[in-house]
């Protein structure tokens, strides 16, 4: 493979291009979410059931990327995800044409095929690198996409404010424009290992379910994703009912988990070749923990402005920005030759786990309404990372042995 140029659809993509396309789901996630208490009174429907439209779009992004990873290992990165956005772009126009929740619904669930963007970049990653300098270009990735879904949410207030909760959705569909536009120019073909058939490909995943290492460093991955879409489940709704933000404020403060999220990824990025995966794995989940211990300390001492819990949020997010990418390149490199597959399979374990999770963050907040609970749920998802974190170091010194 040639040297990647820009504007060049015949060698592999610039990493500006790598960002953009795992970008889009992480925009889409979180724009609408300060419009959520607008939403649920537009559509005259519970707060519960508006929170589908978060947990849902989990969901099927879990589900999509079990499809979405053996394609592009059978048939080409490029093709499958010029496709795939393609059809978000149909469904970000069913959103915005929505007047019952049911629509709205299954225009997330058509969104969803944004999640190819952040499958195929990770494995278009791996397809170009070894495991240490993987986890490094995965960091610095994730960094810049991390810029989007932390201007998203202010954006989305004002939009919300403005404009109603609409023109967040037509926001998305000219990103969803542009970055069609950019994989079509850019994104030359990275997989140029002969594949199997599509029926050999999806025989893979039970290879791939035996192997402990993959476990590891998947369900590291999944309870660290899961404890921030727990986050993303309860907090919109806290903002509006326990701190009264309106959804600028609600936006703006939302910065706080991206900017954490953006410093851990740049630590990753340096740091990751030298220091190891699985270090760096152990060190985020422990830093993600005791920022939520923050948390609850704050608020179970009386504190009740929304900086004791968004404040030491910061620190989730920055466990998460060192975590993520080392634990999504070890989860990728357990057998490299089906390095889509992997990504496919571990994309779909962590956000299936996130919407799970998120959806339950939802139903507590909506029943208690207090900031602790959301913030002790999300503790012990943080304390299921460590202990994971620990078994992936046994299982790499058990190998060793």
């Amino acid at each position: 493979m040639s040297k990647n140029r820009f504007m060049n659809r015949h060698t592999p993509p610039h990493i500006f291009t790598l960002i953009c396309t795992a970008g889009v789901g992480g925009v889409s996630m979180t724009m609408f979410l300060p419009s959520l208490p607008s939403m649920s009174n537009f559509f005259s429907t519970p707060s519960s059931i508006m929170q589908l439209s978060v947990s849902v779009y989990l969901a099927a992004s879990a589900i999509l990327q079990l499809i979405i990873g053996p394609l592009s290992d059978r048939y080409g990165r490029r093709p499958v995800m010029l496709t795939c956005f393609v059809i978000y772009l149909v469904g970000t126009i069913v959103c915005f044409l929505s007047t019952q929740v049911e629509f709205l619904i299954l225009g997330r669930i058509i969104q969803s095929a944004a999640v190819a963007g952040q499958v195929l970049s990770r494995a278009i990653v791996r397809d170009l690198h070894e495991p240490k300098h993987a986890a490094s270009m995965i960091g610095y990735v994730t960094m810049g996409l991390a810029l989007g879904p932390m201007v998203a949410p202010a954006i989305g207030g004002i939009f919300d404010d403005l404009y109603g909760w609409q023109a967040n959705f037509i926001c998305m569909f000219f990103l969803g424009v542009f970055v069609l536009f950019i994989v079509y120019v850019n994104l030359g073909e990275t997989n140029l290992g002969e594949s199997n058939s599509l029926q050999k490909q999806f025989l893979q995943y039970p290879v791939l379910l035996k192997s402990r290492r993959f476990w590891g460093y998947t369900l590291t991955a999944s309870f660290s994703v899961g404890t921030f879409f727990a986050f993303l489940g309860g907090a919109p709704f806290l903002a509006t009912n326990s701190f009264h933000l309106s959804s600028i404020e609600y936006g703006f403060y939302f910065m706080i988990i991206s900017a954490g999220y953006v410093m851990g990824n740049f630590i990753s990025g340096k740091f990751s070749a030298t220091v190891g995966i699985n270090k760096m794995i152990i060190s985020g989940t422990i830093i993600a923990t005791l920022g939520i211990s923050i948390g609850i300390g704050l608020i179970g001492s009386g504190v009740q402005h929304p900086l004791a819990m968004f404040g030491p949020i910061i620190f989730l997010g920055i466990g998460n920005g060192v975590t993520l990418p080392s634990a999504n390149a070890g989860l990728v490199s357990v057998r490299p030759e089906i390095s889509g597959t992997a990504s496919g399979l571990g994309g779909c374990l962590q956000i299936g786990g996130g919407a799970v999770l998120s959806a339950v963050a939802g139903i507590l907040v909506t029943s208690f309404n207090a900031p602790a609970t959301l913030l002790v749920f999300m503790a012990g998802c943080s304390v299921l990372s460590i202990l994971t974190a620990i078994y992936v170091i046994y299982i790499d010194r058990l190998n060793k042995a």
